[in-house]
C-alpha cells in the first residue's frame, strides 16, 4: 500500500482552503488521511510542457510548475492524465501538419518520463486494470489525454494512431471552432461554423468508439456536445468542467448537458480552475488593461489571467509570474475560490446527477487551481474538504477515480465489440 506524505506546504494548502471553515477535529483529518491513502487519487487534466521532460530538467525534480513526482508524492496524487494540447490555429494542410508535429513532441515527451526518465517511478497506463495495478505498486501512474483534435487534421487514421500512442480521451475543439465542432467561445464571439458537429466530427466520435478512446466534452459548444452525446455508441467525459447552475461560464455544463451525460452513462470531472468555480466581479479597468497589456506581451492565449503558461520556458514563465505579482499588487485581484468553492461543485452535480457520474480535475500547469488545491501537492485536502462534508470512503473512492476507471473499461469493451462486429 503507497504512503501518504502530506508535506508542510499541503499543510499550508489545507489551512488556506478552509480558512473559512470551523477547524478541523484531529479525528476528522486522521480519518481522511486514511482514506486518502486507500483510495486512487486520479486527476483528469495536467497540461504539460515538453520542455520539462529532459534528462536536464524534468518531473523527478521539485520543478516550479504544479506538478511533478515530488509534488504528487506530497499530496497523495497517485494518477495524472498528461495532456497532449495544441491550440486551435488554421485550418490549412500547413497549419494542420505544425499542429500534428506539436502534438507528436508531447506524446513522446510522456513516453519519454515513463520509458526512460523514471520508469521505476512512473508507468503509463492503457487500460484501467494498468491503473489500478500500477497504483498498487507504488509508483505514479500516467495516463494520455488529447486536447483539441486540430492535429488530427483531415486523416481521421491518426486517431487510431494516437490510440496507439497513448492517447484514451480527446476533445474535438478547444477555444476556436475546430474542423470538427464548434466550440463554447461561440457563446462570447456570437459566431458558429457548424452548429454543432461537422459531417467529419460525426465520423471521428465512430472513430474514437472503434478504438477506445473516450469522447471528452469539456470545451466545444453546448449543441456540439448534445450531439456528441447523442451519437456516441459509449459513455462520454467531460475531462475538466464544472456545474454551469453555479458558475455561469460557458465551459461548464449546464443542467440539460449533464442529465444527458447521465443516461449516456459518462463522468463529469469537476474542475478545480478559478474563475469557472466561481464567478468573480469584473476587473477594475486598470487591472483588466495591466493583465490585457502582460498577455499580449507574452503572446498567451489561454483562458483566465495565467493560462498559456503550460506553453512556455521556465524563465518565461518566472518572468510572467513576478510581472503579475506586481499586477496583483497595484491592482488586487478578487479573493481566489477554495477548495470549499470547488467542493459547491461537487455537491449539486452529485445532487443533479448522482454521484456515479461525478470525478474530479484539476487543469493545473493549464491555468487551474484554487486556494487549498494550488498544486498536485495540495491535493489532500479536496479528499478532507469531501470527507467533512460526510461523504463516505466508497464514495469517494468513486469521485476521485472508480466512476472514470468504469467509463474507460466499458469505452474499451465498446471498442473491441465494434472491432469484432458484435456491434
Amino acid at each position: 500500500m503507497r504512503r501518504l506524505a502530506l508535506s508542510a506546504l499541503a499543510a499550508a494548502g489545507l489551512a488556506a482552503g478552509l480558512s473559512a471553515q470551523p477547524a478541523v477535529d484531529p479525528a476528522l483529518v486522521a480519518k481522511a488521511r486514511a482514506i486518502h491513502d486507500r483510495v486512487i487519487a486520479l486527476d483528469t487534466h495536467n497540461d504539460i510542457n515538453p520542455r520539462d521532460f529532459t534528462r536536464e530538467r524534468n518531473y523527478t525534480q521539485r520543478l516550479e510548475n504544479q506538478v511533478n513526482l515530488p509534488k504528487m508524492v506530497d499530496g497523495g496524487l497517485d494518477a495524472s492524465f498528461f495532456i497532449v494540447y495544441v491550440g486551435q490555429g488554421p485550418m490549412t494542410p500547413e497549419g494542420y501538419d505544425r499542429a500534428y508535429t506539436q502534438a507528436i513532441e508531447k506524446f513522446d515527451a510522456i513516453h519519454h518520463l515513463t520509458k526512460e526518465i523514471a520508469p521505476d517511478r512512473i508507468e503509463l497506463a492503457l487500460t484501467a486494470a494498468d491503473v489500478r495495478r500500477i497504483a498498487a505498486s507504488g509508483k505514479k501512474v500516467a495516463l494520455i489525454g488529447v486536447e483539441n483534435a486540430y492535429p488530427v487534421g483531415t486523416d481521421l487514421s491518426r486517431i487510431k494512431e494516437f490510440h496507439d500512442r497513448g492517447a484514451r480521451y480527446m476533445s474535438l475543439a478547444h477555444n476556436g471552432h475546430s474542423q470538427f465542432a464548434d466550440s463554447n467561445t461561440g457563446e462570447r464571439d456570437g459566431k458558429w461554423l457548424h452548429n454543432g458537429l461537422s459531417e467529419s466530427g460525426r465520423q471521428a466520435i465512430l472513430e474514437m468508439n472503434t478504438w477506445g478512446i473516450m469522447v471528452d466534452v469539456s470545451h466545444p459548444s453546448k449543441q456540439a456536445n448534445l450531439q456528441a452525446i447523442a451519437l456516441s455508441r459509449a459513455p462520454v467525459i467531460a475531462s475538466h468542467s464544472a456545474a454551469r447552475a453555479i458558475a455561469d461560464h460557458s465551459r461548464n455544463m449546464d443542467d440539460e448537458q449533464l442529465m444527458a451525460l447521465k443516461k449516456n452513462g459518462g463522468v463529469i470531472q469537476t474542475v478545480a480552475f478559478d474563475s469557472y468555480v466561481k464567478i468573480k466581479p469584473p476587473d477594475s479597468p486598470e487591472r483588466a488593461a495591466a493583465i490585457a497589456a502582460l498577455r499580449k506581451e507574452f503572446g498567451m492565449t489561454g483562458a483566465g489571467p495565467g493560462g498559456g503558461q503550460a506553453r512556455m520556458t521556465e524563465t518565461r514563465r518566472a518572468e510572467f509570474r513576478a510581472r503579475m505579482t506586481d499586477v496583483d499588487r497595484r491592482f488586487p485581484p478578487p479573493p481566489m475560490a477554495t477548495v470549499s468553492d470547488f467542493v459547491d461543485h461537487i455537491d449539486y452535480l452529485v445532487k443533479t446527477i448522482g454521484v456515479d457520474h461525478v470525478g474530479i480535475s484539476s487543469d493545473f500547469d493549464g491555468g487551474g487551481g484554487v486556494a487549498g488545491w494550488n498544486g498536485a501537492d495540495e491535493t489532500f485536502n479536496v479528499t478532507l474538504e469531501l470527507v467533512r462534508r460526510g461523504y463516505t470512503e466508497e464514495q469517494i473512492g468513486k469521485i476521485w477515480s472508480g466512476n472514470l476507471l468504469r467509463v474507460m473499461d466499458e469505452v474499451q469493451k465498446i471498442a473491441r465489440e465494434i472491432q469484432e462486429g458484435r456491434r
